[in-house]
């Protein structure tokens, strides 16, 4: 039978069956193009993601990023940038932004600290991992603000509020395709389709 042309090979996430992974462990695995990330001490294997993927990141970085690194409010980053908070060690968010006053938490080539906003692209070889074990550590750790893109819907899950008990925002909202996003906690807004527009192959 001949190939289907249009198949392509999927985004992998693999994860280790025990949870004695640390960050001295992560620091020893090689550099071979995949991220590695320790989840609540359970390692996190991830494969390269698509141009798409790719090409959402550097969106955010241009809509977001590099307007407040410009305003003099922020320090944007992407992956690959080790974040190490409690629950992750590390975390390598798609996206992260560090107000120009906790600049502290930039250190020895990682993130050492709560970032001021995480944003991640969900993929659809394992979507929990970042809408429930990203969500909840991320909330435990108290980040501000934490955005969830949706390449597959076009659309954007926004949360804000954490509650580090219980590992909950108090506040969520779902931004649909033709609408605009304010963030709660940062001086960010644009409209969603100009995430996802113009994007020369959209494969997931």
């Amino acid at each position: 039978m001949a190939a289907n042309p249009t198949m392509t090979l999927p985004h992998l996430v693999l994860r280790s069956l025990d949870r004695g992974w640390d960050y001295a462990r992560w620091e020893g695995l090689p550099a071979d193009g995949n991220r590695y990330e320790v989840l609540d001490g359970v390692l996190y294997m991830t494969t390269s993601p698509s141009n798409y993927h790719q090409w959402i990141d550097i969106q955010l970085l241009d809509l977001v990023g590099l307007p407040l690194r410009r305003k003099g409010i922020a320090y944007p980053f992407v992956a690959p940038i080790g974040l190490l908070i409690p629950g992750a060690q590390p975390a390598q968010p798609d996206f992260l932004l560090v107000r120009h006053e906790n600049a502290g938490i930039i250190s020895d080539g990682r993130i050492r600290g709560l970032p001021d906003l995480i944003a991640e692209i969900l993929s659809p070889s394992n979507p929990e991992l970042d809408t429930t074990t990203k969500l909840g550590i991320y909330a435990r750790a108290g980040v501000p603000e934490y955005c969830i893109v949706r390449p597959a819907t076009r659309d954007l899950l926004l949360y804000w509020g954490p509650d580090r008990a219980t590992g909950i925002y108090a506040r969520e909202a779902l931004i649909a395709p033709d609408g605009r996003l304010a963030s709660p906690t940062l001086p960010v807004e644009f409209a969603i389709t100009d995430l996802f527009d113009g994007a020369p192959d959209t494969t997931l």
